[in-house]
């Protein structure tokens, strides 16, 4: 008996520890960091011109890659729990390919589809529109590396809805956009609404996929990873905890509210 309760003992205190040193510490790091010289120091970098592009850049391109996340994943997480066609296991289970490749490889095949040498780079650039190097390199970046986070928040939605509740709707003469709209579209709002908030979450904190195709111009296309990591390399650690701070701060709170989105579904 005693043996097991210093068993069960010590693996919490594991778990608390590997907790404290790998998740608060380096919190902890940041913040501090970021006020090591003060409150005026701190609000200057984060009102810096260039600071604050950056980071107003990558809200900016986060939530577009959101919003056609949102759309591409909703309809293909309904796609592949609601019809069955040849492929389908192979497509499932490639959703997850941007959670295993590392992101730096994202970035290159973005590069080398769409560059100024590719086939749908030199069919832009004869329209006048220019892709890598450009904003919408940057938002291709963002949507691949979060792609997988909506379709598996309404994938499990989808498997659980009771079929009586929409075959009753059929039965009272509801066409099948009223049925989905007030019947099934409300049992996926929770998934879509918290893989939405993880997608920006993610794609606020993108480096990998995006430094290779972004071009990096201060002031136009330089996100506020990038511009973390060349305060880093300009000496100036403070000032990029300062910006990190801010983006901590926003995912910290996106964090509270997918739980609170969670916890209301799991209410019901």
């Amino acid at each position: 008996m005693m043996r097991s309760r210093w068993w069960s003992f010590g693996f919490r205190s594991t778990i608390m520890l590997y907790f404290i040193v790998l998740i608060v510490l380096p919190i902890i790091g940041i913040y501090s960091q970021s006020l090591s010289l003060g409150w005026l120091p701190f609000w200057e970098s984060i009102t810096d011109p260039l600071a604050w592009k950056a980071v107003w850049l990558t809200l900016k391109l986060a939530i577009l890659a959101t919003v056609i996340n949102v759309l591409l994943g909703t309809m293909i997480g309904w796609v592949l729990i609601r019809y069955r066609f040849p492929g389908r296991r192979l497509l499932n289970s490639l959703v997850d390919l941007p959670f295993a490749l590392p992101t730096a490889v994202g970035g290159l095949m973005i590069l080398l589809l769409l560059g100024p040498n590719s086939l749908v780079g030199g069919l832009a650039e004869k329209l006048g529109t220019e892709i890598v190097f450009h904003e919408p390199s940057i938002i291709i970046a963002m949507v691949f590396v979060t792609f997988p986070f909506v379709i598996r928040a309404v994938q499990p939605l989808l498997e659980e809805l009771d079929k009586s509740e929409e075959e009753a709707s059929y039965t009272l003469g509801a066409s099948k956009a009223k049925t989905f709209f007030q019947v099934i579209f409300p049992s996926m709002l929770p998934g879509i609404l918290s893989g939405a908030m993880l997608a920006f979450s993610r794609a606020l904190a993108e480096f990998g996929a995006v430094v290779l195709v972004a071009g990096n111009i201060p002031g136009k296309t330089l996100i506020a990873a990038v511009y973390i990591f060349g305060e880093i390399e300009s000496d100036n650690t403070q000032g990029a905890a300062a910006v990190s701070v801010l983006l901590l701060t926003l995912s910290f709170l996106i964090l509270w509210a997918v739980n609170l989105v969670q916890s209301r579904r799991l209410g019901k």
